[in-house]
């Protein structure tokens, strides 16, 4: 009976309130989405995502309410229990799921649907602080290295195998947190030159990229002469550049899947299709543009009520808010994210434990990785590769992982003035 004032005089209700405000507006968004003028459907009618999502937020609750009153010391010690668990049900889910728009990422209880990959952010978060509360990353220990990487990729790699690219991308945000802990900078940078190195070649044709890599290079050995010294490394990282700037058709035309392949395509140029793989990004960029400063009102979106913009209640939602609610409604979303992604680091640098911490800044890693991508993917920045939008986005698999994610940290929170162990 003391367990639960204590959790309620130590909770962060700032953060609470904030996943509150965003639960409440996602909600309407979702039934905005979905909502129909000529049957005009109400917000609690359980056969529309609207009525489903309500359901999914009350278990959400219960889910709330369980962690909170579980001891918060075994976050720590099941960690490795929970991932364990996590991978046999994502090879479960590989061997034994119905494909489904040729993707065995979902398991079916009825009518319910669960997608195990979204589970799967929070147990690799887990497992990933407990090995890092062990070691100090900032000893370039590769052996420590590696196994660090073998927790993190071994769940993406069978996301992958089930065909599910999206989910599988979100755990490259783990390597923000790793930084934060130690990790060097070295791998954050490399991994920045060949995204970037990817999108420039696409963009630009390949004989004056070649040019301006040569006269980099050039500029690089005439500016620090100390580099003449090691020539030999620097010639090497030169050709393996070129090499990559001529291998990255290969990749796309016979590597990539024909969608994927799609995807890119859309992102680097969506007129140039705009009926067949630019349609998405096409009628969310004209959906998103109509709202203007104020939007056109709830319920009142046209795009929106035409079905013009595909998965509108769940990887589009923000087409929603920006039509209805415009830049002002899109402001404020953008709001809530910068505060509740500032709140979890706050929350992140006080723990008194290198495992709380590091799970802080695994949570924050990936709502962000999650919040940039759908957003820009809506917007013609980021390919089209359905992610949800945290906390607002139709799904009760994605909203149970968010909740479970956060409030995970929030119950290791309320008891950070109890264990003194230096972080």
């Amino acid at each position: 009976m003391e367990r639960a004032p204590k959790i309620s005089r130590n909770i962060d209700w700032i953060t609470v309130a904030i996943y509150a405000a965003m639960l409440l507006l996602g909600w309407m968004n979702v039934y905005a989405a979905v909502y129909s003028p000529d049957l005009k459907q109400s917000i609690f009618d359980f056969s529309i995502n609207s009525g489903k999502q309500l359901i999914w937020i009350g278990t959400a609750v219960i889910i709330i309410i369980v962690l909170l009153v579980i001891d918060y010391k075994a976050y720590e010690s099941l960690a490795y229990v929970v991932y364990g668990l996590i991978i046999l049900l994502l090879i479960f889910t590989l061997i034994f799921a119905r494909p489904i728009a040729g993707s065995r990422s979902w398991l079916e209880f009825g009518t319910v649907r669960i997608q195990p990959a979204e589970f799967a952010k929070f147990a690799t978060a887990l497992a990933a602080s407990k090995f890092m509360s062990t070691i100090n990353l900032r000893q370039q220990n590769w052996k420590e290295h590696a196994i660090l990487a073998g927790i993190t990729v071994l769940p993406p790699v069978l996301i992958l195998l089930s065909n599910e690219t999206g989910s599988a991308l979100v755990f490259g945000a783990f390597l923000l947190a790793f930084f934060r802990e130690g990790m060097s900078p070295l791998i954050l940078i490399l991994g920045s030159v060949f995204v970037a190195i990817f999108i420039l070649t696409l963009l630009v044709p390949k004989l004056y990229f070649v040019i301006a890599i040569t006269l980099l290079f050039a500029l690089a050995i005439w500016l620090n002469r100390r580099l003449l010294r090691k020539i030999t490394s620097v010639v090497l990282i030169y050709a393996a550049v070129v090499g990559m700037v001529f291998s990255v058709d290969f990749f796309v035309n016979n590597i990539l899947q024909q969608h994927q392949q799609n995807r890119i395509k859309a992102l680097i140029n969506p007129e140039a299709d705009p009926l067949g793989f630019g349609w998405n990004v096409t009628q969310s960029k004209i959906a998103i543009g109509s709202g203007g400063l104020y939007g056109k009102g709830f319920l009142e979106g046209t795009q929106t009520k035409f079905d013009f913009v595909p998965e509108q209640s769940t990887d589009f939602i923000f087409c929603t808010i920006g039509e209805e609610h415009g830049w002002i409604g899109s402001l404020v979303l953008i709001g809530l994210f910068m505060a509740l992604l500032s709140r979890i680091i706050f929350i992140a640098e006080r723990q008194k434990t290198v495992f709380g911490r590091s799970y802080g800044y695994c949570v924050a890693s990936i709502i962000f990785f999650h919040f940039l991508v759908n957003i820009g993917m809506t917007i013609g920045l980021a390919p089209v590769v359905g992610i949800p939008l945290p906390f607002f986005s139709y799904g009760g698999s994605s909203l149970w992982s968010f909740t479970i994610l956060l409030f995970i940290l929030l119950a290791l929170d309320t008891h950070r003035k109890q264990d003194l162990t230096r972080a």
